[in-house]
């Protein structure tokens, strides 16, 4: 797991729309990796119409913005088609990126006990180095958080 001031690991992955993202090919700008339970569901929906929604602002400060789940590559096509997302949605289907930011932890919903992602976002300077975390996020403005961290061009 990536500790604050460090180098994030070297990490590769299929995008909704079939090209391959690769983690250090960003640097030389910020990044922001955040990390969601399932498409199309309604908290996972509403946040990434937020950054959607402010991806233009994320922009001008030299960012780019990921979404990451355990997904396919399909769902991530159609979930980023429906919702007009301007960013890439990397499937992480065997766990590699959950794994090396450590977010998936057990969970229980409607009373059972399950292992899933714990919505997090991680925040990377243009040198590679994790700057800021948010982990156990609450969705409503949140997206607006992560962006006022990122200093301004």
């Amino acid at each position: 797991m990536p500790e604050i001031g460090k180098r994030v690991p070297t990490l590769n992955g299929v995008t909704g729309d079939g090209s391959e993202l690769k983690l250090a090919s960003l640097k030389g700008q910020w990044v922001v990796v955040y990390f969601y339970p399932k498409d199309s569901t309604p908290g996972c929906t509403n946040e990434a119409k937020d950054f959607r929604d402010l991806y233009p602002k994320f922009h001008e400060r030299h960012a780019q913005v990921i979404g990451v789940s355990r997904d396919s590559v399909k769902s991530h096509a159609s979930f980023a088609a429906k919702q007009e997302l301007p960013f890439p949605l990397v499937s992480d289907s065997e766990e590699t990126w959950c794994q090396a930011f450590d977010v998936i932890h057990e969970k229980v919903l409607y009373g059972k006990r399950h292992l899933g992602i714990v919505r997090s976002t991680f925040l990377i300077d243009p040198l590679g180095k994790l700057v800021h975390e948010w982990r156990g996020v609450k969705v409503p403005g949140h997206a607006q958080d992560v962006l006022d961290t990122i200093p301004a061009q």
